[in-house]
C-alpha cells in the first residue's frame, strides 16, 4: 500500500486520526469495503450507493472538543492519546477548519487564564462556520451559550442554517450540500407527503427538504437545539414547517396516530448509541402508515443491530449509502433508506 506524508506532527500519537498516511482514495475504498462486508455478513444486504467522499479530506471539521488538563508541569490542552491516558498536546489541527486551527494558540492562552484553581480538568469546544468567526466555552456553567448575534451558520441552497456552541451539528461542513442532494434524488418525494424529522437538531434536513413535501414536523429532544430550530425556522419564514421539542418516540407517536394515509417519510438520525427500544416499538407499530424511512447513522455497529431487528418486523432496506463526514479517521457516517 502506499504512504504518504501525514500533514500533523502528532500522527500516530494522538488518538483522532487512523489515515492520514495513505492516499484518501484508499482510505475511502477502505471504509467502503469494511461497510459493504458488515452489511453482507449481518444483514445479507448487497444494494450500495458508492462512498460519497468529502470535498474536504483536511481542514474539514468546524468543531472542536479539546481536553484540558492541570499537571505539574503545567496545564496540557489537547486530544486523548492512543492509550487513553494521557492527553496529547496540540498547537495545531489539519482536520479543523484553518480558523479553528489557526485559533489553538489563542485557546490555550485564554483558557489558561480564564482556569478557576478548583479545576483540574475541562472540555473546551471551539467553532466556526461559513464566515469564520470562532467561538468557544467550556470553562464555568452556560460558558457555552451565546446570543442570537453570534449564532453561527452554513449556507446550503440559498438556505442559511444556524448553530451554536451548546448544540450538536454534523461536523463535517463541506460534504452537507452533496448529503442533501443525494437525499432530495431518492424517488420518495411529492407535494401529498408529510416528512416527519425525528432528532432533528436544529432543523438542518427538515429545513433542507421543505419544499419536497407538504408538511415537515421537526421533533428534537434537546432544548437547546430546539431553541435553535425554532429560530431558523423564524428566520426562513416557513409556513407549512413546525419544530417541537419533546422525546422523538412519543411525540411521533402522537402524530402519526393522527395520519390517515400511507403518505409519510421518515428520517431518524438517532444518537451514536442508535435508536431506543421504544423508538423502534412506535416505528414498527407505525410502518402501515410509513411509506419510506431514512436512518442516518455514525456507528455502523448500532445501526446494524437496529436494522436486524426491524428487518425481522416487516422492514426491507433498499438501499445503503455510505457518507465519508470524517475523512483520516476510523469513522463513517451511513445513511439506510427503508421501506
Amino acid at each position: 500500500m502506499a504512504k504518504v506524508e501525514p500533514l500533523c506532527s502528532v500522527f500516530g500519537e494522538c488518538g483522532g486520526c487512523e489515515y492520514q498516511d495513505i492516499p484518501y482514495a484508499e482510505e475511502t475504498r477502505i471504509k467502503e469495503a469494511g461497510l459493504k462486508e458488515l452489511f453482507h455478513m449481518e444483514l445479507g444486504v448487497g444494494d450500495f450507493d458508492p462512498i460519497l467522499v468529502s470535498p474536504k479530506e483536511y481542514h474539514y471539521r468546524h468543531r472542536l472538543d479539546l481536553s484540558l488538563r492541570k499537571t505539574r508541569d503545567g496545564n496540557v490542552i489537547g486530544f486523548s492519546g492512543k492509550n487513553q491516558k494521557f492527553v496529547v498536546d496540540v498547537g495545531a489541527c489539519p482536520i479543523a477548519m484553518e480558523p479553528v486551527s489557526d485559533f489553538l494558540p489563542e485557546l490555550k492562552k485564554a483558557a489558561n487564564e480564564s482556569l478557576p484553581p478548583k479545576y483540574r480538568t475541562a472540555t473546551l469546544t471551539v467553532k466556526t462556520g461559513d464566515d469564520s468567526r470562532v467561538y468557544w466555552g467550556g470553562i464555568g456553567r452556560r460558558s457555552l451559550r451565546q446570543e442570537e448575534k453570534d449564532y453561527l451558520w452554513t449556507e446550503i441552497n440559498g438556505k442559511r442554517i444556524h448553530f451554536s456552541l451548546e448544540n450538536f451539528f454534523q461536523a463535517n461542513l463541506s460534504i452537507l450540500p452533496g448529503v442533501i442532494e443525494k437525499i432530495r434524488a431518492l424517488p420518495i418525494w411529492d407535494k401529498e407527503k408529510v416528512f416527519y424529522d425525528l432528532y432533528s437538531g436544529v432543523g438542518l434536513f427538515g429545513l433542507s427538504l421543505e419544499d419536497l413535501v407538504n408538511k415537515v414536523v421537526m421533533i428534537e429532544d434537546s432544548p437547546h437545539s430546539d431553541k435553535l430550530a425554532q429560530y431558523n425556522l423564524a428566520q426562513l419564514q416557513l409556513m407549512h414547517v413546525e419544530a417541537h421539542c419533546g422525546q422523538s418516540e412519543a411525540l411521533f407517536d402522537s402524530f402519526i396516530s393522527g395520519e390517515k394515509e400511507k403518505k409519510s417519510v421518515v428520517m431518524v438520525d438517532p444518537p451514536r448509541r442508535g435508536l431506543s427500544e421504544s423508538a423502534k416499538e412506535v416505528l414498527n407499530a407505525s410502518k402501515d402508515k410509513i411509506e419510506d424511512l431514512l436512518y442516518l447513522s455514525c456507528h455502523p455497529e448500532s445501526l446494524i443491530r437496529d436494522l436486524k431487528e426491524m428487518m425481522k418486523k416487516g422492514w426491507q432496506v433498499q438501499k445503503a449509502m455510505p457518507l465519508d463526514f470524517f475523512p483520516k479517521t476510523v469513522h463513517i457516517e451511513t445513511l439506510v433508506w427503508l421501506k
